[in-house]
């Protein structure tokens, strides 16, 4: 079989203004970047503001292990397969970030026959959007810097201060870091660190803003500390927003590429879905749902992750409401998930346990997608489950699956072969999902935002989590409470925790019950609009594995890329 890249590198691809104009936009709404991807104008949403929606489709999973269930792959392969059944379809996804690119995960642009086109191009630079995120970003570092160098006139205290710098690359030996020093000439020493690109507020800026004017207000309310009688200091206190803004004037717009079967694909932003709302672009979904009769839209990590993020916090600042979700799982996931084997970092799996038929493990583990499906059926939206299908699933083991996903509330559970077979391997999963959407919206959120901070938090602990309860250090207390006083309690929740497991303990599998949620921090991204509490211990900056993905990445002689995944 071929690589991924071996795969994507032998497929032909349309010119972008072809893929533009099967989904009605002409030259005038393109930025061209080459033959292949090209910015599309903001004014496309004002121009086809009177069209119906189409019909708006979110893909999550369940709590992901380290095999991969294959959400983009996935997210993707429905997308042509609707498309193959006769629906004009547009998936709208995030730009990866270049740290899990070189480091642990490898390529993001799906897999084998599902993939976005050029793919070298998805996991790489693509139009310098990311780079502009950390530019403008760090700006804002400097001149924070710089003013406390120069008399701090607006008098912050530096012990308050929230804002890392950043860069998109996994470098844990940046993550505590001292600036200022070698003299007074350098700036005030203090102690900082570095965050990822992706887990920087302007990248969730970014993705949840609406327009220019709304990028430039949300960059000015960015709070980076606060003054010493408590007061919170802004980008706009700093007079630095209108130039982060100019730095992103191009960002702001939706890229778009192709798939391998040149349905139409939107491109953009990446926020993380373990310390941001991990989804694409607001900008982009609003596009796209006027163009196409359905979008398909993906959400990091599991239901408890992006997913809830996606209803709470990106469909609120949307209006946007989805019509059905499908929960992406794997019988050798689920199998994981149900103790019928371990994956040991370092020495992986036994591959002779994973592939040996266990239906009484993958029924344990199903506690997992029950819990999953039980989530979204919180937000009053039809759940299809995709089985995603590996050569080793025994006939036994898929009837398990089905039947446990259908008694949890799920409207259906189909076999997904489109990491083989493209389109055609989802035309079963297509037409399931048609049929879910085509049911009554009941769409609400899980909370009102009118909820006290810790009332909000506690429901997504005990609702979506299973937890019994939450503790607050005193850290987060004292942030709770100045926060209500500064007026930021009215916003959303946006929850950081571990992806690895429902709980905040990575090692918690399956469904756990008993456990108790711990707070140990909560901050505010007031430009992006949402509060974080930080459920135990939560990094900002990933590491790189000792053999990361980058080690396979090269040149070969005749200039193409090898080794990207």
């Amino acid at each position: 079989m071929k690589s991924d890249i071996e795969i994507a590198q032998a497929a032909e691809m349309k010119h972008i203004k072809e893929i533009a104009g099967s989904i009605g936009l002409g030259e005038d709404h393109l930025e061209l970047y080459g033959n292949d991807k090209a910015k599309v104008s903001l004014d496309v949403i004002e121009e086809f503001k009177d069209r119906p929606n189409g019909k708006y489709i979110d893909v999550t999973a369940i709590t992901p292990t380290p095999l991969g269930e294959g959400k983009t792959v996935t997210t993707i392969g429905l997308a042509m397969a609707l498309s193959k059944i006769g629906k004009k379809t547009i998936t709208c996804i995030r730009q990866p970030s270049l740290g899990p690119v070189f480091g642990i995960k490898g390529g993001a642009a799906g897999g084998g026959y599902s993939q976005v086109l050029p793919m070298e191009d998805f996991n790489l630079h693509l139009t310098g959007d990311n780079h502009a995120i950390s530019i403008a970003h760090n700006l804002l570092c400097a001149f924070l810097d710089t003013h406390l160098m120069k008399g701090n006139d607006l008098n912050i205290d530096p012990f308050s201060i929230t804002l890392n710098r950043v860069v998109d690359v996994s470098d844990r030996a940046l993550r505590n870091i001292i600036i200022g020093l070698g003299g007074a000439i350098n700036g005030s020493p203090r102690e900082t660190g570095y965050d990822i690109t992706v887990a920087s507020e302007v990248m969730a800026i970014l993705a949840l803003t609406t327009s220019l004017k709304d990028l430039r207000q949300r960059l000015g309310k960015m709070v980076i500390g606060s003054t010493y009688d408590g007061k919170a200091v802004t980008a706009e206190d700093l007079q630095v927003a209108g130039a982060m803004t100019v730095l992103l004037k191009d960002a702001i717009k939706p890229n778009l590429l192709q798939t391998i079967e040149h349905t139409p694909c939107f491109v953009h932003a990446g926020p993380f879905a373990n310390i941001a709302h991990g989804n694409s672009s607001i900008l982009a979904d609003q596009m796209a749902i006027k163009l196409g009769e359905y979008v398909v839209t993906e959400s990091g990590f599991g239901a408890d992750m992006g997913a809830e993020k996606f209803m709470d916090i990106k469909c609120r600042y949307s209006g946007l409401k989805p019509d059905a979700v499908v929960v992406v799982a794997t019988v050798r996931a689920l199998k994981m998930h149900g103790g019928g084997f371990e994956f040991i970092p370092g020495q992986g799996v036994d591959k002779e346990k994973m592939e040996t038929e266990n239906v009484e493990a993958v029924l344990k583990g199903c506690e997992n997608l029950d819990k999953m499906i039980e989530n979204m059926n919180l937000f009053g939206v039809p759940v299809v489950v995709a089985i995603n299908h590996f050569e080793s699933d025994t006939q036994a083991e898929v009837d398990a699956v089905k039947g446990r996903a259908l008694a949890a509330g799920a409207e259906d559970a189909v076999t997904s072969m489109v990491w083989l077979k493209g389109g055609d391997g989802g035309t079963d999963l297509a037409e399931a999902v048609v049929k879910a959407a085509e049911k009554p919206s009941e769409f609400k959120f899980l909370y009102p935002l009118d909820w006290s901070i810790k009332k909000k938090i506690e429901t997504i602990a005990t609702k979506i989590y299973g937890a019994d309860g939450v503790d607050y250090s005193p850290e987060a207390e004292k942030k709770i409470k100045l926060y209500t006083e500064q007026g930021f309690d009215k916003l959303p929740i946006c929850m950081a925790k571990t992806h690895l497991s429902l709980s905040h303990d990575p090692n918690l599998k399956g469904r756990p019950t008993g456990f108790i949620v711990p707070v140990r921090d909560v901050k505010a991204s007031v430009g992006a609009g949402f509060l974080y509490p930080l459920l135990g211990q939560m990094r900002t900056m990933p590491g790189l594995p000792k053999e990361p993905a980058g080690n396979k990445v090269d040149i070969d002689e005749n200039g193409n890329i090898v080794g990207l995944f």
